[in-house]
């Protein structure tokens, strides 16, 4: 087996190949998690696995046993001290076509991998940002979710490959700004922290739910235009933390302390951060 293989089970065994009929490499028929483990330990773990209950629930999914992923999830990611574990939970195996078996049996993947570099300077002093040619789709049935359907993400990210761009802004048909490709996105309007309303489209991120705890926020429909006229800008995810935005599509916006004081509070949560 692969070196890689080593840190992936499968339906509890030591394995990295799935069946051909799977549901989830066949129709994308299934959720995920990723979250990132800080010496054994998952911080937000327990908003990681609401998330994940919730979405089954909505795909008429079994909801695999908590205890059961956290075992794994300590098992694969052990000896690295700082860790990516990505949950994957599809509908299993079943015969040609959309209609789901009568009897389901998921399948359940756990995968661990030593967590990228993260450049102290993009906590520091912010990230570059351009806005994505690509527009999500809506459809309220799925919103929020993080389903295996990421093809918006992956077109959206091909649109560009200078280094110097972090992240791209992606907003809907009607030109309402939803998250960044892999974030999602905090902007300060008139003195109030505002996040785009998310029923939909876009994946309601398990840092974004952190920051709500944490802080009042308006939770709205948030316009482009609206978003181009913020004072500071920010983007959450349960890997990479909080990220200021230092320029959104060619304008210049300064770190803020909104910003900082949400870098603050991820510390506080177990996290190793650079900046604040």
């Amino acid at each position: 087996m692969a070196e890689a293989a080593v840190r992936v089970l499968v339906d509890g065994q030591a394995q990295d190949r799935v069946s051909v009929f799977d549901r989830g490499l066949s129709y994308g028929d299934g959720l995920f998690e990723t979250l990132r483990f800080e010496a054994g330990e998952a911080p937000l773990w327990p908003r990681h696995m609401q998330r994940l209950a919730s979405g089954c629930e909505r795909l008429g999914l079994p909801a695999p046993d908590a205890a059961l992923l956290r075992e794994e999830a300590r098992a694969v990611s052990a000896g690295l001290a700082q860790a990516v574990v990505r949950i994957t939970v599809t509908r299993g195996t079943g015969a040609r076509g959309y209609a789901p078996p009568a009897m389901v049996q998921p399948t359940r993947i756990v995968a661990a991998f030593p967590l990228p570099p993260l450049p102290a300077a993009h906590y520091r002093h912010g990230i570059r940002m351009r806005l994505c040619r690509l527009r999500l789709a809506e459809q309220p049935l799925l919103a929020g979710m993080k389903h295996l359907n990421r093809l918006e993400q992956v077109l959206a990210r091909a649109e560009w490959s200078d280094p110097a761009i972090a992240e791209g802004l992606l907003c809907d048909a009607t030109g309402r700004a939803i998250s960044a490709t892999m974030m999602n996105l905090f902007a300060v309007l008139d003195g109030a922290l505002v996040t785009p309303a998310l029923e939909r489209c876009g994946i309601a991120g398990v840092g974004r739910a952190e920051v709500l705890a944490a802080r009042p926020a308006q939770v709205r429909d948030l316009p482009l235009d609206e978003l181009l006229r913020a004072r500071e800008v920010f983007l959450s995810s349960s890997v990479r933390g909080i990220l200021p935005v230092c320029e959104l599509d060619g304008r210049t916006l300064e770190v803020g302390p909104v910003a900082r004081a949400m870098q603050r509070h991820w510390r506080g949560l177990g996290f190793s951060m650079e900046a604040g």
